[in-house]
């Protein structure tokens, strides 16, 4: 549903966000290494984040990358928005345009509450719920 791309953005933000503080920037190496994610393709991933004020970066050998902004106030969805878009929530998916009530596919019915379940779950998960969770076991969330 999320592509790999989105997938690794709210990775790298997660572990940004648990990582990083005023005193500490996260490289970028760290986050690659860590999340095993290639980085020349981490570095394009987290370069969009910082153009969309979702990251800060700082440049320089104590450089690195921080939160623009508390977690509690990142959503899931800020970030699906900007790596993935939003058609996976309008999108047919048989067809090549957008399903409605007017002219809806043999799916349409069925899937318009679980899309509309799956973006409120994405527009109230925030990136603190994530973290937070992480922080109290490690173990069971592997970012």
């Amino acid at each position: 549903m999320l592509s790999n791309t989105c997938k690794y953005a709210v990775r790298a933000v997660i572990y940004i966000s648990v990582y990083a503080s005023d005193k500490k920037k996260i490289g970028i190496k760290e986050v690659s290494s860590e999340l095993d994610i290639p980085a020349p393709f981490l570095g394009k991933i987290l370069q969009t984040l910082t153009k969309h004020k979702i990251l800060n970066s700082t440049k320089g050998p104590r450089g690195g990358f921080t939160l623009s902004k508390p977690a509690e106030e990142i959503p899931l969805m800020d970030i699906i928005e900007i790596i993935d878009g939003t058609d996976i929530f309008t999108t047919c998916l048989i067809r090549n345009t957008e399903c409605s009530d007017d002219h809806p596919c043999g799916l349409h019915d069925k899937i318009t509450a679980v899309r509309q379940q799956l973006k409120n779950l994405f527009l109230h998960q925030t990136i603190s719920d994530l973290s937070s969770e992480f922080k109290k076991d490690s173990d069971r969330i592997n970012i």
